[in-house]
C-alpha cells in the first residue's frame, strides 16, 4: 500500500490571524501539511508597534517580528513562504494561483482546506497629488521603515497627519518626539470618532498642549508637490506646508480574492463568516481584518480591525481547521491608545451610538483620582458610562486619564461580555491599595452615578 497522503491546509496571509491559525492547526493535527503564502517579507509581526519604531523607542524593525518564516519551518513544520502573492482562488479546482514575486513566476497550489487571512489595507483617497513622494500610510513594516527614514532626513521639518483616529494620534506623538512641527487635519468636528464629543474634546486639549495644531472639520482637497515631492496639503479652508504626510483615515478589508472567487461578503463589505470562522463555502475559512463579526452589545455585524481580535479569530479557525470545535463569540469594540502621558480607552457603545441605534439610555460622567489622595503621584481620570434606561443593562464606557487609568476599561469590557446590569456592577470586588486606586475606584464612582439615574 502506498503512503497516506497528508491533508493540505493552505493559508493566504502570514500575519496575526493567518499564523495564529496555522500554529494552532499544527498543535491540533501534527500530520497536517500547512503552507502559508505571504506577499510581504515578514510573517507574524506587531504592526501596532510601528509608531514607536518611528519614534525611536524601538531600535530595530526586527524587534516587532514575533516569529520568522525560518522558525515556522524548522520548529513548527509550517511552510511559510514570503514574497508569494496569491492572485486567484479556483474553488472548482480546489487550488490557488500564486506568483513568486522575486522570480515573477506563477504556479498552482492545491488545497483540501483554505484559510483566507488577507487582512486590510489603508485607505488612500483618490485626490490630486496623492502619488507624490513623502505621503505615507502606516500598516505594514516597510511603511514604518520608510517613514523612519523620511523623518531622519534633514529636509523634513513639517508633518501633516490626515485623520484623527488611533494611528493619527499615535503618529502625532511619535513625530513630535522626532522634533517635527505637527499639524493634524480631521474631516469630522472631533478627533477619535469612536468617543463621544465631550470625551474627544479632552483628547483634543491634550494634543494641543503637546504642541499639535488641530484643524477639525476640514476635508483634504488635494496635495501640493514641488517636483515629485509633497510640499503641502490643501484643505477646504487653508494650505498647510508639509515635508511629510501621514494618512490615517481608515482601512478597508482585503476582499478582492474572496469576492472574485464567489465567496459571499457580509453586510459590512467584509467576508461573512459564522462563529467557527467558516465562510459560506465548504472547506473555506476566513479570519482577521478581512472578516466581519458580531457586536455583542448591539447585536449587529461590524468591521473592527484590531490585532487582538485577529489573533483570537485565528486561534478559533486553527482549532477548527485541525479538527477541533471552537467558537468566536464576537466583539465589544474595546480599544486603548496613549497620547503623551494620557491614556484613552473605550468599549461597548458610546452615547452617540446608542442614540443612533435608538436605545433609550442614560449616561454618567465623573472625574476621579486614580490613587488615594494622600499618596503621591496619580492624577484625575475622566470616566463616562452608558446604560440602557429600562433594563439597567450596561452598554459601554470611556476612560481618559494618566498612566494606569486606561486599563480600567477591561473591567467594563468584562462586564459587557458577561451581559451585566449596572446594579450587579456596583459592588464589584476591585483591588485596592493607595498606590494604585482610592477606596472607591473611579469605575465604581461612575457606576454609582449612573445607577442613580436608572
Amino acid at each position: 500500500m502506498g503512503a497516506k497522503l497528508r491533508e493540505r491546509l493552505v493559508v493566504i496571509g502570514g500575519d496575526a490571524a493567518g499564523m495564529s491559525a496555522a500554529s494552532q492547526a499544527r498543535r491540533m493535527q501534527p500530520d497536517l501539511k500547512i503552507t502559508v503564502f505571504e506577499r510581504g517579507f515578514y510573517t507574524s509581526y506587531g504592526a501596532c508597534g510601528l509608531p514607536y519604531y518611528v519614534e525611536g523607542l524601538i531600535k530595530e524593525i526586527e524587534d516587532l517580528v514575533a516569529r520568522t518564516p525560518e522558525v515556522f519551518r524548522q520548529k513548527y513544520d509550517i511552510d511559510a513562504r514570503v514574497f508569494h502573492e496569491v492572485e486567484n482562488i479556483d474553488l472548482n479546482r480546489r487550488a490557488i494561483r500564486v506568483r513568486n514575486i522575486k522570480e515573477n513566476k506563477t504556479f498552482w497550489e492545491e488545497f483540501d482546506k483554505l484559510l483566507i487571512a488577507t487582512g486590510a489595507s489603508p485607505i488612500r483617497p483618490k485626490l490630486p497629488g496623492i502619488d507624490a513622494q513623502g505621503i505615507f500610510s502606516l500598516s505594514i513594516l516597510p511603511d514604518g521603515l520608510a517613514i523612519r527614514q523620511a523623518v531622519q532626513e534633514k529636509s523634513t521639518h513639517r508633518a501633516v497627519i490626515v485623520g484623527g483616529g488611533y494611528v493619527g494620534l499615535e503618529m502625532a506623538e511619535a513625530l513630535l518626539a522626532r522634533g517635527l512641527e505637527v499639524s493634524l487635519v480631521e474631516l469630522l468636528p472631533q478627533v477619535m470618532s469612536t468617543l463621544d464629543e465631550d470625551m474627544a474634546e479632552l483628547i483634543a486639549h491634550t494634543l494641543r498642549e503637546m504642541g499639535v495644531t488641530l484643524y477639525l472639520g476640514e476635508g483634504v482637497e488635494r496635495f501640493e508637490a514641488s517636483g515629485n515631492r509633497v510640499s503641502g496639503v490643501k484643505t477646504s479652508k487653508r494650505l498647510l506646508p508639509a515635508d511629510l504626510v501621514i494618512l490615517g483615515i481608515g482601512i478597508r478589508p482585503n476582499i478582492a480574492l474572496a469576492k472574485e472567487a464567489g465567496i459571499p461578503l457580509g453586510e459590512t463589505g467584509a467576508i461573512a463568516v459564522d462563529n467557527h470562522m467558516r465562510t459560506h463555502v465548504p472547506g473555506v475559512w476566513a479570519a482577521g481584518d478581512c472578516v466581519e463579526c458580531t457586536h455583542l452589545v448591539s447585536g449587529r455585524k461590524v468591521f473592527i480591525a484590531l490585532g487582538t481580535v485577529a489573533n483570537k479569530q485565528g486561534r478559533v479557525a486553527g482549532i477548527n481547521l485541525g479538527g477541533g470545535d471552537a467558537q468566536f463569540p464576537g466583539v465589544v469594540g474595546t480599544a486603548i491608545a496613549k497620547v503623551g502621558e494620557t491614556e484613552v480607552a473605550r468599549t461597548g457603545l458610546s452615547a452617540r451610538e446608542a442614540e443612533t441605534l435608538r436605545i433609550d439610555h442614560v449616561t454618567a460622567f465623573v472625574k476621579a483620582r486614580t490613587r488615594a489622595k494622600y499618596y503621591p503621584g496619580g492624577g484625575s481620570a475622566a470616566v463616562k458610562v452608558v446604560a440602557e434606561k429600562n433594563t439597567s443593562r450596561f452598554l459601554g464606557g470611556q476612560i481618559i486619564g494618566p498612566p494606569g487609568a486606561g486599563k480600567r476599561i477591561d473591567i467594563f469590557a468584562t462586564a459587557l461580555h458577561a451581559g451585566m446590569k449596572v446594579p450587579e456592577m456596583l459592588y464589584l470586588d476591585l483591588a485596592y491599595a493607595p498606590p494604585v486606586s482610592p477606596v472607591w475606584d473611579p469605575v465604581l464612582i461612575v457606576l454609582r452615578q449612573v445607577a442613580g439615574k436608572l
